[in-house]
């Protein structure tokens, strides 16, 4: 069975998504996965260390989670994802740096698609992927979020 929690944030409601055994879904509304969501049973049950682990990460207290994760994807998406989940906290990497390290130099382009499917945002940090210049790219939740949570990043930073 699929579990679904909508949960108010500094950037919006995010949309949790579970098995029950892991978080399947970090989504924002309008996000081209929030489909995903669809047919779900709406239960805070499965959420909570989900839940706890974000409110401290918003709060500026946490800055790793570890709540069991699960994202369905392709190989190569699911390799782009764990590399994110590299990047350290109140840093950032290039869509090629990203490339690189999967072992796929000149797949920027590839990066970027996967980055765009990534179905556990902030958890999986795709906001910490900018353009090769330094500029912000895209972002499923906005460019307005993707600011937010480096901001919030960088003030961290220093805490951990």
């Amino acid at each position: 069975m699929n579990y679904r929690h909508d949960l108010p944030s500094p950037i919006g409601t995010l949309v949790l998504l579970s098995d029950g055994a892991a978080l399947t879904g970090l989504l924002y509304p309008g996000h081209t996965t929030v489909a995903l969501a669809e047919g779900a049973t709406s239960d805070p049950g499965p959420f909570q260390d989900a839940v706890r682990q974000l409110e401290e990460y918003f709060a500026g207290e946490r800055a790793e989670f570890d709540t069991p994760i699960a994202p369905h994807g392709t190989a190569f998406q699911r390799t782009c994802w764990e590399a994110l989940q590299a990047i350290p906290y109140g840093e950032t990497r290039s869509y090629g740096e990203i490339a690189t390290a999967v072992g796929e130099p000149g797949a920027a382009r590839a990066v970027g698609l996967a980055n765009n499917r990534n179905p556990i945002s902030i958890i999986v940090p795709c906001h910490r992927v900018i353009g090769a210049d330094g500029s912000l790219t895209g972002y499923g939740g906005g460019m307005a979020a993707k600011r937010y949570l480096l901001d919030l990043e960088s003030r961290g930073s220093t805490l951990f």
